[in-house]
C-alpha cells in the first residue's frame, strides 16, 4: 500500500506545523536579500511569567496595557518575530518567512545591518540570564533545520550579538553549545563564545 506523500514544510513562507496567528507589524523585504540569518530571543510577559497569552496579544496588538503594571513601560509597542516557542516546545507563528518582521530593531551582524531585512527572528519563551526547556531546544533546532532546507540560512545569532549593549536575550541562560550540537551545524554559523 503506497505511503501518504509527506507535505512540505513550508507554504508562502509559512510552517506547517506552527499554530497560525498574524501579525499586523511586518512589511516586505527589500528586494534582493538574502535571508541568510536566524536570531535567538526570548520573552516573557510579564517578565518571568510563563504560560499566559501576553507575547500572542503584544505580537498582534491586542495586548490589554491596563492588564498587568509591566505593560506600562512597553505601551504601545509594535513588535512582532516570526516565531514564539512556548516552554513545552509548541509552536507559533506571527509573520511569514518570505515578510520582515519587527524583531531587531537597531542591529548588525557580520557586515549587514538593519538585521530585520535579513533574518528571521525566533522568540523562546523564557527570561534573558535563565535556562530554557530542553523540549525547546529540540523544537528550535528542527525549526533552524526546516528554515536551512528553504533559505540559506549562515549564521545563528542571539539577539544579544546583533544589538549588543543594548539588548541580553537571550543571555546567558541559553545553552549554545547544546544547540550547535543538536543542529550539527558549523562552528562558524554561531557567535564566538
Amino acid at each position: 500500500m503506497p505511503s501518504e506523500p509527506t507535505l512540505a514544510p513550508w507554504h508562502q513562507g509559512w510552517h506547517r506545523q506552527a499554530q497560525h496567528l498574524k501579525s499586523p507589524n511586518f512589511g516586505p523585504r527589500p528586494g534582493g536579500v538574502c535571508i541568510d540569518l536566524i536570531v535567538v530571543h526570548s520573552i516573557s510577559l510579564p517578565p518571568g511569567q510563563y504560560g499566559g497569552d501576553a507575547v500572542q496579544r503584544l505580537f498582534t496588538n491586542r495586548l490589554d496595557w491596563d492588564a498587568h503594571p509591566y505593560f506600562q513601560s512597553i505601551r504601545g509597542l509594535e513588535v512582532s518575530s516570526h516565531f514564539f516557542i512556548r516552554r513545552d516546545g509548541a509552536l507559533w507563528q506571527f509573520v511569514s518567512c518570505d515578510e520582515r518582521a519587527w524583531h531587531a530593531g537597531a542591529s548588525q551582524y557580520q557586515g549587514q545591518s538593519n538585521c530585520n531585512d535579513n533574518s528571521v527572528g525566533i522568540e523562546l519563551e523564557g527570561l534573558e540570564g535563565e535556562t530554557f526547556e530542553d523540549a525547546q531546544y529540540h523544537a528550535l533546532a528542527q525549526l533552524c533545520r526546516d528554515l536551512a532546507q528553504h533559505y540559506p540560512i549562515a549564521h545563528v545569532a542571539g539577539h544579544e550579538h546583533i544589538a549588543p549593549g543594548r539588548k541580553l536575550d537571550p543571555g546567558p541562560g541559553f545553552d549554545w553549545t547544546h544547540l550547535q550540537k543538536l543542529l550539527d551545524f558549523p562552528a562558524q554559523a554561531f557567535p564566538e563564545r
